[in-house]
């Protein structure tokens, strides 16, 4: 999916994952009683930020990573009715897989 967003400095743009919506023995979850998603796909990463002489320092997530984060972290967003999240780096706790 090409998205039109490009994240500046460490941020990075992720797509979450929904949580599922019938749990293993059968029972249907419904919207309001489903947790916030902490799971997701890296569509976009920045360029990484730069250190005391001005060299940048490379993420160390790339597109297409699935990586875990903070339930509340980041910045949502809408586009092409598509709910993404503008997290920073360090907002990620870690690399799934």
């Amino acid at each position: 999916m090409a998205i039109s967003v490009k994240p500046l400095g460490n941020r990075v743009v992720v797509e979450p994952t929904e949580q599922e919506d019938v749990t293993a023995s059968g029972i249907y979850v419904p919207d309001s009683a489903k947790e916030k998603p902490q799971q997701g796909v890296v569509l976009a990463a920045g360029p990484g930020d730069r250190d005391d002489k001005g060299n940048r320092i490379a993420l160390d997530v790339k597109v297409g990573d699935k990586v875990l984060f903070a339930k509340y972290a980041g910045t949502e967003l809408k586009l092409d009715g598509k709910k993404l999240l503008i997290l920073r780096e360090t907002d990620l706790l870690g690399i799934v897989g």
